[in-house]
C-alpha cells in the first residue's frame, strides 16, 4: 500500500512506509500534548496515535475544568500515515521537534480548538522502556519529551478561552515502539500479571531559563525498570547535565493514593544536590475515556468501526469511583527562588510498601 510518505527519503526496512519493522499486532506511533494556565483553572490532555498492524487511528481530549471531566475522542479505520485527521481532530507538523499545529474541529461534544504549540527547549531522547515477561516483549518503547508554550483559541461548551504563551504551557511527547494495545489478548500464563505494578513517575517541570525532565519506574522491592533525571537549558548552546540517581517522598491524602505534596530530590547532581518541592494543582485521572487501557470499550487501538467519534462527561465529586489509575496532574515545582509549571504525573498499581499502600488498588480514592 503506497502512501504519500513513500514519496519521502524515510525508509527504513524494506517495505512501503505503511507496514512498519515487525508484526507485533502492538506496535504503536502517538503523539501526547498536554496543557495549563500554571494554575488549577484547567487543565488539558490531547493525543494522537496509530498502530499500524490493527488498521486502527484514533484521537482523544480530555479537559479538567471544576467538578467536569469532559472528553472528546474519535477513532477511524488507518490508511495513509501522512494523513493525521480522526473525525473533528488533526495534528500538524509546522516545523519538526519545534512547532506542531493541533486542531478539534466543532463537535456535538463541548471541546473545540485551534492550538500552535512552541517549544521552549530542544526535544530531548528519554530513555528506552524495555520490559520482558514470559519471553515476550510487553515494553520496548523510544520517547522524547519537550516543555513548551501553546498559542490559540480553546473552546469549552461555547466559551472561548483565548490562548496566550505567556500563561498557557505544556509538555508533550512522542512515543512508538511496543506496548500493550488494541483488544485484550487471552492471558494465558500472563493471567495473574498486570501490564504496570509498583510506581510509575513522571515529571517534566518548566522554569524561566531551563527545564528538567525526572521519570522514576519502580517495583515494590525497589528496583527500578527505568529511571532519568536530566536538566535541558531552554539556550541550546548550553545542553543538558545529568543530575545523578532521582529520589522521591510522596506524601498522600489519607485513606488514598492522591498525592497531596511531593518532594524530588537529586542528591547527585553536579554543583550540589537540591530538592524540588511539588504541588499538584489540578488532577486528571488521563486514563479514563481516553484509551490508556482502563476502560473495556475503548483502548488505543481498539477497532471501533470506519469513523466513530464521542464524547464522555462526568462529574468528579458524583462519579469519583469511575476515577482511578494513572494520574496527571498540573503541578507547581519550587526549588530555591525558582518557581516552575509543568506535568506531575503517578501511578500506585499493586502494593507499594514504602509508602504503606496494600493490594491492588486499596485505597484508591
Amino acid at each position: 500500500m503506497l502512501s504519500s510518505m513513500d514519496d519521502y527519503p524515510l525508509h527504513q526496512v524494506s517495505e512501503t512506509i505503511r507496514h512498519v519493522g515487525t508484526s507485533d499486532r502492538n506496535f504503536y506511533d502517538r503523539y501526547y500534548f498536554n496543557l495549563h494556565g500554571c494554575s488549577d483553572e484547567l487543565f488539558m490532555v490531547m493525543g494522537m496515535g496509530q498502530y499500524p498492524n490493527l488498521g486502527v487511528q484514533d484521537a482523544f481530549a480530555v479537559v479538567r475544568r471544576g467538578r467536569k471531566h469532559q472528553v472528546v475522542r474519535g477513532s477511524r479505520t488507518l490508511e495513509d500515515r501522512m494523513d493525521t485527521r480522526v473525525g473533528p481532530f488533526r495534528v500538524e507538523v509546522v516545523e519538526g521537534l519545534r512547532a506542531l499545529r493541533f486542531l478539534i474541529e466543532d463537535n456535538e461534544h463541548g471541546v473545540s480548538a485551534d492550538l500552535r504549540w512552541e517549544g521552549a527547549m530542544p526535544a530531548f531522547e528519554e530513555p528506552r522502556h524495555y520490559i520482558r515477561k514470559y519471553g515476550r516483549v510487553l515494553f520496548d518503547t523510544m520517547r522524547f519529551a519537550q516543555t513548551g508554550y501553546w498559542t490559540g483559541t480553546l473552546n469549552i461548551e461555547g466559551e472561548e478561552i483565548q490562548v496566550t504563551p505567556d500563561r498557557f504551557w505544556g509538555t508533550r511527547d512522542r512515543s512508538w515502539g511496543i506496548r500493550p494495545v488494541g483488544e485484550a489478548e487471552p492471558s494465558g500464563i500472563r493471567r495473574d500479571e498486570r501490564q504496570l505494578e509498583g510506581m510509575w513517575n513522571y515529571a517534566p517541570m518548566q522554569f524561566d531559563e531551563w527545564s528538567l525532565l525526572y521519570i522514576v519506574q519502580e517495583s515494590n522491592d525497589g528496583t527500578r525498570v527505568m529511571e532519568e533525571a536530566v536538566r535541558i537549558w531552554h539556550d541550546a548552546s548550553r545542553g543538558s547535565e545529568w543530575l545523578g540517581r532521582p529520589d522521591h517522598e510522596h506524601h498522600f491524602e489519607p485513606g488514598t493514593r492522591r498525592v497531596e505534596h511531593s518532594v524530588l530530590s537529586f542528591p547527585d547532581a553536579p554543583g550540589g544536590g537540591f530538592e524540588v518541592q511539588v504541588t499538584p494543582l489540578l488532577e486528571c485521572y488521563v486514563g479514563i475515556g481516553t484509551g490508556y487501557g482502563f476502560d473495556p470499550d475503548w483502548r488505543h487501538g481498539m477497532y471501533q468501526g470506519d469513523l466513530v467519534v464521542q464524547g464522555l462527561l462526568l462529574d468528579v465529586e458524583k462519579d469519583r469511583e469511575k476515577l482511578w489509575g494513572l494520574c496527571d496532574n498540573v503541578a507547581r515545582f519550587e526549588t530555591g527562588q525558582e518557581v516552575g509549571f509543568g506535568l506531575h504525573e503517578y501511578g500506585f498499581f499493586g502494593p507499594f510498601d514504602r509508602y504503606g499502600l496494600p493490594g491492588f488498588l486499596e485505597g484508591q480514592s
